[in-house]
């Protein structure tokens, strides 16, 4: 049995996609607790149900934000005997929290809003309006500083998507607060709630149901494994290959193990010094899997295995 692993991108062995944008987390997490405090502030001065969805979503994210530095500091342990792919699955469990949550405050989002449908009161559009606006600006600054990182890392584009949805909730509060000073009608800071809520549901879905993908090892995306099994194939020497596997550790490690039937005489493939380093080296420069693990077999010894074979 062979396995190949590969790190890169200049960061410390064991650490995650992540781990890069640690930095621009902490300071996503500061303008996150920073515009809150603001927002909560201006929801009781103003009265405005919006105003503290909006409050509420921003708290949803400074608990997803820290949730995902913490889980990205548990990621970069180091593999140990009784945890032999370390602790990067934190990560994963962490973008679980993060869709959870923000599925809770999408509801609660919703259901106040109805309540208020019925009771409208007075609110002071003014403070509601400028709180708005500054919750606006710092969302689209934490949506710059998260853009690059949410295509590599489940846990952060778990953050990103909770701004997100914050910067469209914010975006209604502001349309809200400019109805209200228009035309006096109150209901619209409701369904401002309301529209906070229903933009939550959909992206915490998103990211729970890529979550449970990974929990329940389905096939990492962008591997297709009939392709995999040709090119695995196609290598001189190789007969058959059956229990072949695919799954994701955490965001950016996909993982791939087989079993490969050669001929007694099998010759290298990929310009490799043998047949276990071609099969490592042709997964690795054709589908991007530098964790891969191979059982080699002579052709006889498929009829001694008594698992099903895939």
């Amino acid at each position: 049995m062979g396995a190949g692993h590969g790190h890169g991108h200049g960061l410390p062995q064991g650490a995650t996609a992540s781990y890069a944008y640690r930095r621009r987390m902490q300071q996503v997490l500061v303008l996150i607790v920073v515009v809150m405090l603001v927002q909560v502030v201006g929801a009781y001065l103003s009265g405005s149900l919006a105003l503290l969805a909006d409050a509420g979503h921003m708290l949803a994210d400074g608990l997803g934000v820290t949730l995902a530095l913490v889980a990205t500091a548990i990621a970069a342990k180091p593999a140990n005997t009784t945890r032999t792919f370390g602790w990067q699955r934190a990560e994963i469990l962490a973008a679980l929290t993060n869709g959870v949550v923000v599925g809770v405050i999408g509801v609660l989002a919703i259901v106040g809003g109805v309540r208020r449908l019925g009771e409208p009161g007075e609110i002071e559009t003014g403070i509601m309006l400028v709180v708005s606006i500054v919750g606006l600006l710092a969302n689209v600054v934490a949506l710059f500083l998260l853009r690059s990182g949410q295509r590599e890392s489940l846990n952060v584009r778990g953050a990103y998507l909770e701004v997100m949805g914050d910067t469209l909730g914010s975006l209604a509060v502001v349309s809200a607060a400019i109805v209200i000073m228009a035309t006096g009608w109150v209901r619209a800071d409701a369904l401002a709630s309301m529209l906070i809520g229903v933009l939550i549901l959909p992206r915490a879905w998103m990211l729970l149901r890529e979550v449970l993908d990974v929990l329940l090892e389905a096939t990492p995306k962008g591997v297709d494994l009939k392709e995999v099994r040709h090119h695995i194939m196609d290598l001189p020497g190789v007969v058959d290959v059956h229990d072949l596997h695919a799954w994701t550790i955490t965001s950016g490690v996909p993982v791939l193990s087989a079993h490969v039937v050669i001929t007694d005489s099998a010759e290298p493939g990929c310009g490799a010094d043998s047949v276990l380093d071609g099969l490592h080296e042709c997964l690795a420069g054709h589908f991007d899997i530098e964790h891969s693990t191979f059982q080699i077999e002579p052709q006889g010894h498929v009829e001694h295995e008594h698992a099903g074979h895939a």
